[in-house]
């Protein structure tokens, strides 16, 4: 018998919005206020999230960041920077009790990504996983993801790179030349790529939620049930917000 997920879907907001809401429902979830459940949404502006532990000006331009109107926030998660594209990313999260999934790093990471993978699947793209967190198509990488375990629950969001606009994506974040020439490339431009790209044709945004949806129904063998967030996220999103993503304190941290 399939479990039963929340589902929540094409919600937009900033970066610091977007965090909070992810940390939120964390926090909902080990309270036992909701079940497990997979949003989808995109930011609006795109904005650039840095990792938990990364210093953010060894991993982003800040100057050109400031210059095309780009904010940057730091995850809650660990990972590296990613450049969210208003009008070429989708990103997800999923918050499930720890007893759906492997103990094992990797492994948790290879279940929740099943259900990305699947997605791209349905458009004709041959996409695998590759430990520890990304999906690769011809051997570029078109998914990231990053996690946090806290108190029997996990949150893991990531992305769907479908249309995003890869030059700005170079220019915003570095990246270090070891880390390059571990996945035998010499740029970035080289490292990444998108649905539409791997397509050929325009994707769109609607197109790739759909089959997100239908992907994470099939992989993972659960039930989807389209809702919201609840008043008790989004007050403590919009705490979340006010005392820690929209703070210099947290976002320059290290």
């Amino acid at each position: 018998m399939p479990g039963i997920w929340r589902l929540i879907v094409r919600e937009h907001g900033s970066a610091s919005w977007n965090m909070a809401v992810d940390e939120a429902m964390l926090e909902a979830r080990i309270r036992g206020l909701v079940p497990n459940t997979l949003r989808l949404y995109f930011f609006s502006p795109s904005a650039v999230t840095i990792g938990y532990f990364q210093r953010i000006r060894e991993v982003v331009d800040l100057e050109y960041a400031g210059k095309i109107g780009v904010d940057v926030v730091r995850r809650v998660t660990g990972g590296g920077a990613v450049y969210h594209d208003e009008y070429g990313e989708v990103t997800y999260c999923v918050v499930l009790d720890r007893a759906s999934v492997p103990d094992d790093i990797i492994e948790s990471y290879r279940y929740v990504c099943s259900g990305l993978i699947s997605a791209i699947r349905k458009f004709g793209l041959a996409a695998r996983f590759v430990p520890v967190n990304d999906i690769v198509v011809n051997g570029k990488k078109i998914s990231g993801s990053a996690q946090i375990r806290r108190r029997g629950v996990l949150m893991q969001h990531g992305t769907l790179m479908y249309n995003t606009d890869i030059y700005t994506l170079g220019r915003l974040l570095k990246v270090p030349e070891e880390k390059l020439r571990a996945h035998g490339v010499n740029s970035i431009y080289a490292r990444v790529t998108t649905i539409s790209r791997e397509l050929k044709r325009v994707v769109d945004r609607d197109e790739v939620v759909e089959k997100i949806i239908g992907g994470f129904r099939e992989a993972l063998d659960i039930e989807l049930e389209e809702s919201s967030l609840t008043g008790w996220e989004r007050k403590m999103a919009e705490e979340l917000v006010e005392r820690k993503y929209s703070r210099v304190e947290w976002n320059y941290r290290r």
